[in-house]
């Protein structure tokens, strides 16, 4: 069972939403995530779990970070597998966390300090809504101008030259770079080309649009079919013909 909730509307500027995931006891398989720009926490609830296509085990009882993303990546799912995650926006995690900067766990899973961190007692007590009252009580600074330049990424669909974004905000590229690296995880570009795979992943699944793959490739910013195909491998491991 794999469910989404939308926090509190005092948070729905800095997280997408909570998420709960629990299998039955006939659930067992590798479960593939698409990189989408953000950062997360997730909390473990059940029996270990391998995630990070194996390398890395998260334990029962314990919080982990998990970094912005720049490819797929696979955790295993089995009986007993109960998770819970939060899905912050782009830019959001240091409204209410101080951490390294978050280029430094791209692509990665780590545990996440217990001192900061969610109580685990609390939330079996009073699930979600713990997690509103938690996120409420440390939800400081937002980096406006930060989400500002995010939200015109989002936009342009991932189209939009990072020098004319640096212009429009009165930012140099290299002072972008710097704090998207340390505030996303990402930098412009890397952010940039995920809202563009994105975009076109959500083409290629929709199942209401007749387009060939050429015109999406066109549509959404890439030379050619060849072009898209070679990003939708990278960021999912399928050929656009298998999502």
């Amino acid at each position: 069972m794999y469910r989404e909730i939308t926090p509190d509307c005092n948070l729905q500027d800095t997280i997408h939403n909570y998420w709960e995931l629990k299998a039955g006891p006939l659930d067992y398989g590798w479960e593939r995530i698409f990189p989408d720009g953000c950062l997360g926490l997730v909390m473990n609830l059940g029996k270990e779990c391998l995630t990070d296509n194996g390398s890395v085990t998260m334990e029962h009882g314990k919080t982990y970070a998990v970094g912005a993303m720049t490819s797929f990546k696979e955790s295993l799912i089995e009986e007993n597998t109960h998770l819970i995650g939060v899905c912050f926006k782009p830019a959001a995690f240091s409204t209410f966390f101080s951490y390294v900067a978050l280029s430094e766990i791209k692509n990665k899973t780590v545990q996440f300090d217990q001192n900061i961190s969610f109580n685990r007692d609390e939330f079996l007590k009073n699930n979600f809504n713990y997690l509103d009252k938690f996120f409420n009580y440390k939800k400081g600074y937002t980096n406006h101008q930060l989400c500002t330049i995010a939200d015109i990424i989002w936009a342009s669909k991932g189209q939009s030259t990072i020098e004319n974004i640096s212009k429009q905000n009165g930012i140099s590229t290299r002072q972008l770079e710097r704090i998207f690296k340390k505030f996303v995880g990402l930098t412009p570009k890397e952010f940039s080309d995920i809202i563009r795979f994105q975009n076109a992943f959500d083409q290629i699944t929709s199942k209401t649009k007749d387009k060939s793959l050429l015109d999406i490739a066109l549509e959404c910013g890439y030379y050619d079919h060849s072009h898209l195909t070679n990003v939708i491998k990278k960021q999912t491991g399928y050929l656009p013909s298998e999502i």
